[in-house]
């Protein structure tokens, strides 16, 4: 009868580990289940609650600049590069 009771302690202290180690591998678990849960919910609200990134302005074409691209191809046209009617063509483009 002795070793058939150190048989029943034995098993018994067997299952008692495996159980204390089954509930903590089960807890870490889900902590890390939990943590991954919240960070994932803080990402969505984020991408909900930023604003849409803004639409490239077009660049303000303010009366300097285009004057300064007017000399520009004034000069173009006196060096010979620019023929009169592509001269004319890029002015009529840039002020229409």
């Amino acid at each position: 009868m002795p070793g058939l009771l150190r048989g029943v302690a034995r098993t018994a202290v067997i299952a008692g580990t495996a159980t204390a180690v089954s509930n903590r591998v089960s807890r870490r678990q889900g902590g890390r289940w939990a943590q991954q849960d919240a960070q994932q919910q803080a990402q969505e609200q984020a991408q909900q609650q930023a604003p849409p990134p803004p639409a490239a302005a077009p660049p303000a074409d303010d009366m300097t600049t285009k004057i300064e691209q007017l000399k520009q191809l004034s000069t173009l046209k006196e060096q010979g590069v620019l023929t009169e009617t592509e001269f004319a063509e890029q002015k009529r483009r840039l002020l229409g």
